[in-house]
């Protein structure tokens, strides 16, 4: 049986920085999450895997507050969710999304968005802007900053968001699915932005359906099917339309049809 990171209880004594326990949730009548338990503890890059409906960006969302959660607790940074306010600590890139939402911008304007909350009043210093740059030249788009948006390629797209998440200079960055239609060589260029977060002592949550170019990074995977975690551990060896071999851990709230998780398919 797998040993997982919250039995072996320690990570050196490590803070929390999220602390997801028998999370329930639905979405409309249908039951999305079923008692789902993990443990993100500061510095640490953790992976969510699992199939398209396996309920991982749910969780994500229920982290930061947009899914409501019926049963449970989620603490982040060692409060309750509820009562959390320091936002500004938290970077979030949804799933691929248009980056101006439609409303026309050139990429700076984009990415000084999420500067915002470091701000008074919302009123930019030299400290801003530079930080804006900084995130820009992260992922590779500084050349591109008076561009409009909508002259973007998917992958620069994706980049742009990104850069918006890390312009707050955020010690946790929650990412949904950011390689989801990225070409290869973009995938490559957030991989190394985001290894340069990480080397900088941020704290990553990352929604994947496979590592890709991330899995350098990855210290634990967190592996879901049908609203329950199967595995919580080393990340496996193969993901995406491949088993997982030689993991057999299944956590209590998983169906008895999850087991062996030797024979389980991520999709």
């Amino acid at each position: 049986m797998t040993v997982t990171e919250d039995a072996m209880g320690a990570d050196d004594g490590a803070e929390s920085v999220i602390s997801v326990r028998g999370v329930h949730a639905e979405l409309g009548a249908r039951p999305v999450l079923r008692g789902i338990d993990f443990t993100v503890r500061r510095g640490q890059v953790v992976a969510l895997l699992g199939a398209n409906g396996s309920g991982k960006s749910t969780a994500v969302r229920g982290v930061i507050g947009q899914v409501p959660v019926s049963a449970g607790r989620i603490e982040l940074f060692g409060t309750d969710r509820a009562r959390f306010r320091d936002w500004a600590r938290i970077g979030y890139v949804p799933q691929r999304t248009t980056a101006a939402g439609g409303v026309p911008a050139t990429v700076t304007e984009v990415v000084s968005a999420g500067r915002l909350s470091r701000t008074r009043f919302g009123l930019f210093r030299k400290a801003d802007r530079e930080a804006v740059h900084r995130a820009l030249e992260l992922v590779g788009m500084a050349d591109r900053a008076k561009d409009p948006v909508e002259a973007l390629s998917g992958g620069q797209h994706q980049r742009v968001l990104i850069a918006r998440a890390l312009a707050s200079a955020p010690e946790l960055l929650i990412m949904d699915e950011p390689m989801a239609g990225v070409d290869l060589a973009s995938q490559e260029v957030l991989a190394d932005a985001l290894g340069a977060q990480v080397a900088a002592g941020t704290t990553v949550l990352l929604v994947l359906h496979e590592l890709g170019p991330l899995e350098p990074l990855i210290d634990r995977a967190v592996v879901l099917r049908d609203g329950c975690v199967l595995h919580d551990g080393p990340p496996p060896e193969a993901v995406g339309q491949h088993a997982l071999p030689g993991h057999d851990h299944v956590h209590p709230h998983a169906p008895d049809s999850a087991w062996p998780l030797r024979t389980g398919l991520l999709g």
